[in-house]
């Protein structure tokens, strides 16, 4: 990370959202509500026509998916700039709202060069529009989503929030293969490992408060291994990898199971390009099939980042991974989300949903 002291503005709101986490764990356990999780017709795919390989992937998607017609939705800009000024990003925004069908409750986005608005992520500016209040100075605290831990599967009919998710179309055998995973994973009921890292970076460590719950509400359904150490190796079930690095050992030796979800806490894990951290898209390659990583220095506040208590609890419910991703991070405006959305590697029928 960057700047590593939180405020005391920002300890405080983070501790008051520990404790609620942490006293809603029994909600977390509740039955869903009635509503079941996205389908093709939920989701809409948009791709920038500037972009031969994002017009070519978001095909590839809508195809394998089956979403409507109406569902593949075209903007226009220039697709080499990784950041987006905010005017130029309203325009796109405008066109998109105009052109989604209302029942349309999230995104896939067709791209991967593209990762900012200004000082926001592209992912949160699409779901909720840009808002400087998504954004920090330093350390500092940003706004809320309300799909946090939230058991809604109509995100845009009840928070006004199109989530978002980027398929990495500048590599298209990549975005293929992810879509693939994503289809193989539906349904599976993988009993999967579940690696929590508590690693030898204290700084990105904070996320490990959350392991030994997570543990004991889950060692039935998973594999729950808490391991004090830096990375694992040669492990042939992952379903679930949380860990704290700038950059993650041997990932290329481990076997991730269809609808893996991995990210790794650091400052910027969301520059897609690559750098002096590893990228997300990291993760990607080496099979997972949903991941995420900031665009601009978060510090390291856990709020920023995947809870894995509430991304393992929906997503064991049996949401999508788009929704359960999105419902782990309680600020979200300085993090991208990559994946195939429509995972449900846990999903019901519909009669036996409770």
């Amino acid at each position: 990370m960057g700047a590593q002291i939180i405020t005391d503005q920002g300890r405080g709101k983070w501790f008051c959202h520990l404790g609620g986490l942490l006293a809603s764990v029994m909600a977390l356990l509740a039955p869903a509500v009635a509503a079941q999780p996205l389908g093709p017709r939920d989701i809409a795919v948009v791709v920038n026509v500037r972009d031969a390989d994002s017009v070519r992937t978001g095909r590839y998607f809508q195809r394998r998916r089956g979403l409507p017609a109406e569902n593949f939705i075209r903007v226009s800009f220039d697709p080499g700039d990784p950041v987006l000024k905010p005017r130029e990003f309203a325009a796109i925004k405008a066109r998109l709202d105009e052109l989604t069908p209302p029942a349309v409750q999230g995104y896939a986005l067709a791209w991967s060069k593209v990762t900012r608005v200004g000082c926001m992520s592209i992912t949160t500016a699409v779901a909720a529009g840009y808002d400087p209040a998504f954004c920090a100075r330093g350390c500092e605290p940003t706004r809320e989503s309300p799909l946090f831990n939230s058991r809604s599967h109509r995100p845009y009919d009840d928070f006004r929030w199109r989530p978002a998710m980027l398929l990495p179309a500048e590599d298209f055998h990549l975005a293929r293969d992810l879509v693939e995973r994503g289809i193989a994973a539906d349904a599976t009921f993988p009993f999967g490992g579940a690696y929590l890292l508590r690693t030898s970076d204290k700084r990105r460590n904070v996320r490990a408060t959350e392991y030994a719950r997570v543990a004991e509400l889950f060692g039935d359904l998973l594999k729950v291994r808490v391991l004090e150490q830096d990375a694992i190796r040669d492990r042939e079930d992952v379903l679930f990898y949380f860990t704290g690095s700038k950059w993650v050992r041997d990932i290329d030796s481990n076997r991730f199971l269809p609808g893996a979800l991995a990210d790794h806490l650091t400052s910027a894990g969301g520059r897609l390009e690559g750098g002096r951290q590893m990228s997300a898209l990291a993760w990607i390659r080496a099979g997972a099939t949903g991941s995420y990583g900031t665009v601009v220095e978060p510090c390291n506040f856990p709020p920023k980042f995947p809870s894995p208590l509430v991304a393992m609890d929906r997503y064991l419910d049996g949401d999508t991974l788009l929704e359960a991703y999105w419902k782990s991070v309680a600020w979200p405006g300085q993090g991208i989300f990559i994946g195939e959305p429509l995972a449900r590697p846990f999903s019901r029928p519909p009669d036996t949903a409770p």
